[in-house]
């Protein structure tokens, strides 16, 4: 299951992990973010051990969503070694979500 972090946990929970990070930025009135969400949970079972999948509210850590220049959403940024490495915009298919770990 992807977990919902906040901006104070983001450092620690994706900056300093030990596997890669996809960072699903959302927000609860976003339709294609709603279209996404079983998409993001199919993929944090997939890749359970392997990475891991957190969910942040745009709405509600502003200041991570301005640093990583999100904006438009839903964006998802996968991080690796506490960097921003690859990313994609907007409602897509879990086979692009998947692309981003290769």
């Amino acid at each position: 299951m992807a977990e919902q972090i906040t901006a104070a946990e983001f450092e620690t929970k994706v900056l300093k992990a030990d596997k890669p990070v996809l960072v699903d930025f959302f927000a609860t009135w976003c339709g294609p973010c709603k279209m996404m969400a079983p998409i993001i949970e199919e993929v944090a079972a997939e890749k359970a051990g392997q990475a891991y999948v957190y969910k942040i509210d745009v709405d509600e850590a502003q200041g991570v969503a301005a640093a990583y220049r999100v904006m438009s959403i839903p964006t998802l940024i996968l991080f690796e070694g506490g960097e921003a490495k690859k990313q994609i915009i907007g409602a897509q298919p879990k086979t692009a979500v998947l692309s981003l770990f290769n």
